[in-house]
């Protein structure tokens, strides 16, 4: 009886030991874990390069959340283990299997990824350093990063950002980005980093959206900024200020596909000349589609005149030819089912002193005008027509529209061509031109400092799609007949006046062609014409 007596102390002090959380009714913990003490020396200074584990200890039971997105060992350690991983622990413990480098310091940024085990309190921006080396470099870098593209409202912050900062060391004039950089830090909620525990000398800082979170930054997949010359490290440097741009892309075939009237074959990287041939003795006949700067080629041909096989695939090879490389590709071209044809894109309310536009289904080669009728109750209106000069797919029609005026709009089969079609149908469009009261402008009265050389102008919506846009070099430029809605204004200027904006290349150190944000949003309402100053900083 005795022995039963005495495991149920046992029992009873197991379970009383292993609760870690508050008792019910208790005071929330509101208080973040507090850090005690290491197994490294309370210096930190000439710690053996063979020590393989660093273990922290903790006034109370602590979990790690995230921890692979929070982590920064600068300079990277590869570590091997780490506790806690699923349970609760009084300790975080990391082990490795490499030795350390002689008189380095290294820097273990935890982020906010400690938290205790009761409520989540996170021990904010946790940082623990060592050396192997007689003392611990203790400069830093600090500073800003920004995106470049989006407006920044107030009190809004990148609390789901991924931003990193890095610094790449530059020994003897050369340095290696192709490894993880030799300094990391991520970047908080209100933008701002800390590179801390700095060797001195000289580097390369570079700041990323690390999107697949391998502390490499990843050309052409995520948004880089960086500084072109390098940065000396001699004392604090305080103030640094970054901004992330969309990045160039490097030049490759990406995929081939069939389509209505032909191929696509997709490449990335903008290529400006790309010179396409087929070396296919069964297509001789077709039209090759290439705009400068474009990451899609279109290759139009008739397959029914080519007598390829409706049922089965035909292996059709192109040879490519640009600056960068030189290769072939292959299309498994098989027939995709459809018709020429048109439509109207634009609704049935047609914007104020715009043209009616008409879309088809693949570019134009001629159209003939002569028997189409537009006409406005019953009564025949005097038009013209004609193929767009900025988009072949597009047919812009010309009149005096009247406001509330309903309008049809009659294209007969057989007068409008593309390279190897004709349209076999006729169309009648209805539509009505709606009332400038309806719609709102904007105005920039005087644009200060504005730039040398041509510029896009845009409004986007909320999601930055860019819903208007002007290109430009004027001092006052004007929105008319908007829609009404919310808008951000955005100039991309076109330095070289390649006719295309240039991402940052990051390999060849060549930042982005500069981007203007309007501080604040544009609210367009019917009949309002909002007028603005802006001075671009």
């Amino acid at each position: 009886m005795k022995k039963i007596i005495f495991l149920l102390i046992i029992s009873l002090g197991l379970v009383s030991c292993a609760r870690m959380g508050s008792p019910d009714g208790g005071k929330k913990d509101s208080l973040a874990p507090k850090f005690l003490f290491s197994n490294i020396d309370s210096t930190r200074i000439n710690v053996p390069r063979d020590i393989k584990e660093l273990r922290l200890y903790f006034d109370e039971y602590v979990k790690l959340k995230d921890v692979s997105k929070n982590l920064i060992i600068s300079p990277d350690i590869k570590y091997k283990k780490i506790i806690p991983s699923n349970l609760a622990n009084k300790y975080v413990l990391i082990q490795w299997a490499d030795s350390l480098k002689a008189n380095t310091t290294y820097n273990f940024n935890f982020g906010n990824s400690i938290v205790d085990n009761n409520e989540g309190n996170a021990l904010p921006y946790f940082n623990f350093a060592f050396s192997t080396g007689d003392k611990i470099d203790d400069t830093f870098i600090s500073g800003t990063v920004d995106d470049a593209m989006v407006l920044k409202k107030k009190n809004e912050t990148a609390k789901d950002n991924k931003y990193v900062v890095g610094l790449y060391p530059v020994i003897d004039g050369k340095t290696d980005f192709k490894q993880k950089p030799g300094y990391m830090s991520k970047v908080d909620e209100e933008n701002y980093f800390e590179l801390n525990y700095l060797q001195k000398g000289d580097y390369i800082i570079i700041a990323f959206e690390d999107e697949n979170q391998n502390s490499v930054y990843d050309a052409g997949k995520e948004k880089v900024g960086f500084l072109k010359e390098k940065i000396t490290v001699a004392d604090n440097v305080k103030g640094v200020k970054l901004k992330l741009y969309p990045s160039k892309k490097s030049f490759k075939f990406v995929e081939s596909k069939p389509v209505f009237g032909g191929a696509i074959l997709a490449f990335e990287g903008k290529p400006e000349n790309l010179e396409i041939k087929s070396i296919s003795p069964q297509l001789t006949d077709y039209k090759i589609e290439h705009k400068s700067k474009s990451d899609t080629v279109n290759i139009w041909f008739n397959a029914a005149q080519n007598k390829f096989d409706e049922k089965a695939s035909t292996q059709l090879d192109f040879s490519f030819d640009t600056p960068q490389k030189k290769d072939t590709v292959r299309v498994y071209y098989k027939s995709v089912k459809d018709e020429f044809k048109v439509e109207n894109k634009g609704g049935n309310l047609l914007v104020p002193s715009q043209d009616f536009k008409i879309t088809a289904n693949l570019p134009l080669s001629s159209i003939n005008t002569k028997d189409w009728k537009l006409e406005s109750d019953s009564v025949a209106v005097n038009f013209t027509a004609k193929i767009s000069e900025k988009n072949p797919y597009e047919i812009l029609v010309s009149a005096d529209f009247k406001p509330s005026k309903k309008y049809s709009f009659t294209v007969l089969k057989g007068t409008v061509n593309s390279y190897f079609e004709g349209l076999a149908k006729s169309y009648k469009f209805e539509f009505e031109a709606d009332k400038p009261e309806n719609y709102g402008s904007f105005v920039i009265k005087k644009l200060i400092n504005k730039p040398k050389s041509k510029f896009w102008i845009e409004l986007l919506n909320d999601k930055y799609d860019v819903i208007y846009s002007k290109y430009t070099n004027g001092e006052s430029i004007s929105f008319t007949n908007l829609k009404p809605g919310t808008y951000i204004a955005r100039i991309k200027v076109d330095e070289n006046e390649n006719g295309v904006w240039d991402e940052s290349d990051f390999a060849n150190n060549v930042v982005a062609e500069p981007v203007y944000i309007f501080d604040k949003q544009i609210d367009v309402r019917p009949l309002w014409t909002i007028e603005e100053d802006w001075e671009l900083k």
